[in-house]
C-alpha cells in the first residue's frame, strides 16, 4: 500500500465515522430509543455498498487501492458491528428479548443478503 493510499484510507475512515454519527442521529430523531433503527439501517446500507464496490473491484471496474479507500476506509468507518452488539446487550439488559434477537440475528441475516446483492450488482457492471 502506498503512503497516498494509506492517507486517503485513513481520511475516508474518519469521514465514514462522521457519516455514521450523522445518519444515526437523523434516522433516530424523534424515534423512541427502544430499537436502534439508526445503526441497523447504517449497517444494512453500508453492507450493500461494500458488497457493490467489492463486486466492482472483482470485475476490474474499480482498482484495488480504491476498494481499500472506499471499502475499508469510508464504509468500514461508516458501519459498526461493535455498536450494534452493544445495542443488543442493552436490549437484553432491558429484557427486550424480541428486539435483541431482531437486532442481532436480523441485522446479520440482512447485511449478508444485501452484501451478496451488492456484489452481484457490482460484478454485473
Amino acid at each position: 500500500m502506498t503512503v497516498g493510499t494509506f492517507v486517503l484510507l485513513s481520511l475516508a475512515g474518519g469521514v465514514g465515522a462522521v457519516g455514521r454519527l450523522l445518519a444515526d442521529a437523523a434516522l433516530t430523531r424523534g424515534v423512541p430509543r427502544r430499537f436502534p433503527w439508526g445503526i441497523f439501517v447504517v449497517n444494512v446500507v453500508g453492507s450493500f455498498f461494500l458488497g457493490f464496490v467489492t463486486g466492482l473491484a472483482q470485475s476490474s471496474v474499480l482498482a484495488l487501492p480504491w476498494l481499500a479507500v472506499v471499502g475499508a476506509g469510508l464504509l468500514g468507518g461508516f458501519t459498526t458491528f461493535s455498536t450494534a452488539m452493544v445495542d443488543t446487550v442493552r436490549l437484553v439488559a432491558e429484557r427486550e428479548w424480541g428486539a435483541a434477537l431482531a437486532n442481532a440475528v436480523g441485522m446479520l441475516a440482512l447485511t449478508i443478503a444485501v452484501a451478496v446483492a451488492g456484489i452481484a450488482l457490482g460484478g454485473a457492471l
